[in-house]
């Protein structure tokens, strides 16, 4: 940052005056179809022959430099507003017409401090933009973008900024963890061979988009002692997710949520305010091992509740009844014919 850096009053002249000035900020030259990008960056000396370039850029006046030491350029408050948002696994863009991008560096889950977030844009004349909490991202991905509206901005703006951001940055990126997972195969009709069960690879290859691996897999009937016992099979082979496919309805054979109860782990939520997805069971073990009761939904949807909570699981999270219910808002998966979750308002708060 340039905090201590002493900074400058704009100061606005004819163009075709402007020779051996500096331009206090970046023109922009678009070309369609050619380029968009800057012509004269800030910091520029004007010379006799930028004159009729400057005036085909529509610049016929010109903002350059005075000392004053009571503002902050453009470029000078980005890099504050990207101190207070930047964490460990972002990495920074430069500097560019006084906004700066923070990037993905690892896969992992983005979280914002939302109220913080909110205080902070309440400020008149800087802005953060980002993306949702809690939103599963790739690296290299977009996370944020920063700046203030003016070329300049009162220093006392800035040293608002940090008093309402205080120590802790406002974002998070958690790269996920690798874990071991258990799958429990419930329904009379797989055990006994009456179907091909086509529901657990649709639970390994999502588990596998987040690095999670599933080593234990068991098939059981409808009984519920069957159930319990395989959920606490799995746990007793060191599985840290145990995953348990069907039975999750309110049919009198659908048995899977009173088994997770009766495995002695504490059950979070029994239903979820979304669709698809709405008869979806999360519990944990006393040691904080996760055990998800995934409705059929999951077999056949593109997108559904399991997509929402598992990238918060494999980063290590521990989820609350409240922050299921509050899925309600955002909670409704329209469908669409290509799907781009999570580039969608799904589950988004």
């Amino acid at each position: 940052m340039q905090q201590g850096k002493e900074a400058q009053k704009l100061k606005l002249i004819r163009t075709q005056d402007a020779v051996g000035h500096v331009l206090c900020h970046d023109i922009t030259q678009i070309i369609k179809g050619v380029t968009k990008g800057a012509r004269f960056r800030k910091g520029h000396i004007v010379t006799e022959e930028d004159i009729p370039v400057l005036l085909s850029l529509g610049k016929d006046n010109l903002y350059v430099w005075e000392n004053d030491d009571t503002v902050y350029h453009e470029n000078e408050a980005a890099e504050i507003l990207c101190g207070v948002c930047i964490n460990e696994n972002m990495v920074p863009s430069e500097v560019k017409e006084g906004k700066i991008e923070l990037s993905a560096a690892c896969d992992g889950l983005f979280k914002i401090d939302v109220e913080r977030l909110n205080e902070i844009n309440e400020i008149d004349q800087v802005m953060i933009a980002t993306r949702h909490t809690n939103t599963p991202v790739k690296k290299g991905d977009k996370l944020l973008g920063t700046r203030v509206i003016p070329l300049v901005i009162k220093k006392e703006k800035m040293e608002m900024v940090k008093e309402c951001a205080g120590e802790k940055p406002l974002c998070t990126l958690l790269p996920y963890k690798s874990k071991k997972a258990g799958i429990v195969t419930t329904g009379n009709e797989v055990y006994y061979g009456r179907i091909q069960d086509t529901f657990t690879p649709v639970v390994v290859q999502k588990l596998s988009q987040y690095g999670i691996l599933a080593k234990e897999h068991m098939t059981v009937n409808d009984e519920k002692e069957k159930i319990t016992a395989a959920i606490l099979a799995l746990k007793e082979k060191g599985c840290e997710l145990i995953v348990v496919t069907g039975g999750m309805s309110v049919d009198p054979d659908d048995q899977t949520p009173g088994a997770i109860k009766e495995s002695g782990a504490e059950v979070v939520s029994y239903g979820a305010p979304v669709l698809p997805g709405a008869m979806f069971c999360l519990a944990y073990f006393e040691d904080g091992t996760p055990v998800m009761g995934l409705p059929g939904c999951v077999m056949y949807a593109n997108t559904t509740i399991f997509d929402l909570m598992l990238p918060r699981v494999a980063a290590g999270e521990k989820i609350s009844r409240k922050e299921i219910t509050a899925l309600g808002h955002g909670g409704l998966c329209l469908g669409c014919a290509q799907c781009h979750y999570p580039a969608c308002s799904f589950g988004k708060i």
